[in-house]
């Protein structure tokens, strides 16, 4: 049976094929890759650890969720742990982080102290812990994945939790319990997540929307902790691995699928208000992050795309048309993990998100704004 490719990410053998150190620096000096005549892509902001998820926040700055450095706690014997070869994870009880970065790409610390974890070495010690961010009016959310008991930390269930204003954290919804109670259809006993692996996360009229890939649901989240699911995906189409949510009128949510994988099996489906799913679009590989421009025009991340398993520096993004034709805008990029559309016009992309050295994450920029196609 194959294994989810958990974002930490939690994946196989795949996640070998890490570049080497001389590639890397080579490569973060590089130019950012553009297809054909494709907008130029740049590097934004650099200096991130494990970058995911991406918001711009109302005061025009981009926030920017990092799953940090992990950690070496273990919870062995405490409570259920993921089982290997994955897990045991091990985890602190700080060092996931929250980032601002500025219009000119100053990066600077709003929290630090959220936990941060990572699976077992024979995994490649992948880190997870904050996954994404969102704002509600004038205030930030944070999306923990590399919290609770299974992932070696204590302190923290997975769950959402107030930035405050003097960088604190305040836990509103315990994401680790709530599914602990509520069990999706479809459970994995050799590929399971007691507290979770939460992904993606959006602001829709004052509650807060948040996927999970291992168990497979989209559940919403008011200010003051109330936790409802939405829709149970595993219920309708197995075990997919959904991962990268939007909302554009109704919601959109791509899934990565498991590894290996047919080239082309991962799926953007719609999911209306009321939790009814259809296939919106097929063809795509790995999806991590979907974006809508402000001509409708929806913008497809995948973590590496034309493979069977993650493979260095495969990541692109892909254009939608509204007549049903697909660009390819960006491509060569390095496991890519979070995508969002910025008030300036242009795409945010997470860039070298999980499997590489501390301090090595970029947000790249692709100039939607000055590309006349």
């Amino acid at each position: 049976m194959p294994r989810t490719p958990r974002f930490t990410p939690a994946a196989s053998v795949a996640m070998s094929a890490l570049i080497s150190a001389s590639a890397l620096v080579a490569s973060l000096a590089a130019s950012p890759a553009q297809a054909g005549s494709g907008p130029v892509v740049s590097v934004f902001a650099h200096g991130l650890d494990n970058p995911r998820g991406l918001k711009f926040g109302p005061d025009g700055n981009l926030y920017v969720a990092e799953a940090g450095p992990g950690g070496a706690q273990s919870t062995a014997g405490q409570c259920a742990q993921v089982v290997p070869p994955v897990g045991p994870y091990t985890g602190a009880e700080t060092g996931g982080r929250i980032s601002m970065v500025d219009p000119e790409g100053n990066v600077t610390t709003v929290i630090d102290t959220l936990p941060s974890s990572q699976t077992a070495p024979t995994q490649g010690s992948l880190r997870s812990g904050v996954a994404d961010v969102a704002f509600i009016g004038n205030t930030l959310y944070g999306l923990l994945a590399g919290a609770g008991c299974s992932h070696g930390v204590t302190s923290l269930p997975n769950g959402i939790v107030r930035i405050n204003s003097n960088h604190t954290a305040t836990l509103v919804a315990n994401l680790s319990a709530y599914q602990k109670a509520h069990p999706t259809a479809v459970v994995e006993p050799d590929d399971f997540e007691p507290d979770g692996t939460w992904f993606s996360m959006v602001a829709v009229r004052g509650s807060l929307y948040a996927v999970e890939p291992n168990h497979g649901e989209i559940d919403r989240i008011t200010p003051t902790g109330n936790i409802s699911r939405v829709i149970d995906v595993s219920a309708h189409e197995g075990h997919v691995v959904p991962t990268a949510l939007t909302y554009h009128g109704n919601f959109y949510v791509g899934n990565l699928s498991t590894f290996p994988q047919p080239i082309g099996s991962s799926t953007v489906w719609k999911v209306n208000p009321g939790g009814q799913i259809k296939v919106d679009e097929t063809g795509f590989n790995m999806i991590l992050g979907l974006a809508f421009d402000s001509n409708d025009r929806m913008y497809v991340l995948e973590m590496s795309g034309n493979h069977h398993v993650p493979t260095p520096f495969t990541g692109r993004v892909t254009r939608l048309e509204p007549n049903g034709s697909r660009k390819i805008i960006a491509d060569g990029l390095m496991f890519p993990t979070g995508m969002t559309y910025g008030p300036d016009g242009n795409l945010y992309v997470s860039n070298f998100g999980f499997g590489t050295p501390p301090g090595s994450g970029q947000i790249l920029k692709i100039d939607l704004e000055h590309w006349q196609h």
